[in-house]
Parts: C-alpha cells; sequence; structure tokens
C-alpha cells in the first residue's frame, strides 16, 4: 500500500478547478466564431466582397431567382413563368460551336 504523501503527489488539485472549464468553453466558442467568419467570407454574396457576382437560384424550375451583386448594389430578380416578357429589340444572335462555347454576332446597324 503506498503511503498518504504518495496519494497526495498523485491528486491533481487543477482538475478540480471550476476556471478552466470555462476557459475550454471559452476555446470553444472562439473557434465556431472562426470557423463562421470564414464561412461569411467565401460566401460569393458577402458584403465585403467588391467583386461583381451572378447567382441563379432553382434554375430553370418556376421558382427561379436571379441575385445580380455590382460592388455594393445587389438587385433580386424572380421569374414569371411566362416566355419573352418584356421590351426590346433583336440585338443579335447566338451560336453555339462544336466545343461548347458561344459565339455573340451582332446585327448589322447596331452600335458597339
Amino acid at each position: 500500500m503506498a503511503s498518504p504523501r504518495k496519494l497526495h503527489i498523485l491528486e491533481d488539485e487543477e482538475l478540480d478547478d471550476p476556471i478552466l472549464s470555462v476557459v475550454n468553453a471559452v476555446d470553444v466558442f472562439l473557434v465556431i466564431i472562426a470557423i463562421l467568419f470564414i464561412i461569411v467570407m467565401e460566401n460569393p454574396l458577402n458584403p465585403f466582397n467588391q467583386d461583381d457576382v451572378v447567382v441563379v437560384k432553382n434554375p430553370g424550375k418556376e421558382n427561379m431567382e436571379m441575385i445580380i451583386k455590382e460592388g455594393e448594389k445587389m438587385e433580386k430578380y424572380k421569374t414569371t413563368g411566362k416566355i419573352g416578357e418584356g421590351e426590346g429589340m433583336k440585338a443579335g444572335v447566338t451560336y453555339q460551336m462544336k466545343d461548347g462555347s458561344f459565339v455573340y454576332v451582332p446585327e448589322k446597324g447596331e452600335k458597339k
């Protein structure tokens, strides 16, 4: 059997300190905040990003939406389900090439 002095050495008084659990909780929250910050910064629509971005939600469906962000300005468009709605004029013709790329050919007399 071990002497009482040796048993006292084996006991760690720091394990019973309640402030350590608070410090560990603070560390966990700091990691969570860092992860959330990284997620916000990677989002293309974040307010700190000055890039121009177009996001299409539910493409090809009735509830399709387009979000266009140009600098700090953001516009949101929803589809009505109707084809060719709105006013405009023919601006040219687009051809799809064999490699999948598109070529736009403007109409004659169209200003560039």
